[in-house]
């Protein structure tokens, strides 16, 4: 399976992005959907994950409320709504897909397939 995320760009504090994250060479169906970011010079870190059935949603607390992740099945696709930007959300974005377990939905570890990334930077 490889995925692509789109969506990125140039924003300023406040303003709103919409990242997609579709799938080829295979199917999706199953697999738990998570969104992941890393800023210059940190480490890779959770923003938001999607269980197949779309009845639970998972998010990092600097991001809920702000963000909402959704997914169609039917179209094999992942998407992250960011809403309210700020700068410390400046980051390269990526989609993964996996099959974690409660205990690894918020971690790397968790996920198998992983986007390019998609750049996101927020100005001040």
């Amino acid at each position: 399976v490889q995925l692509q995320a789109s969506g990125g760009g140039l924003v300023q504090t406040g303003d709103s992005l919409r990242l997609s994250c579709a799938a080829s060479g295979g199917t999706l169906s199953g697999y738990s959907m998570g969104w992941f970011r890393q800023a210059p010079g940190k480490e890779r870190e959770f923003v938001a994950a999607i269980r197949w059935s779309m009845n639970t949603k998972y998010y990092a607390e600097s991001v809920r409320g702000r963000f909402a992740i959704s997914r169609d099945n039917a179209k094999e696709s992942v998407e992250l709504q960011m809403n309210s930007l700020k700068p410390e959300d400046t980051a390269v974005y990526y989609c993964a897909a996996g099959f974690p377990i409660v205990s690894t939905i918020r971690t790397a570890s968790g996920y198998r397939y992983w986007g390019q990334g998609t750049e996101v930077t927020v100005s001040s």
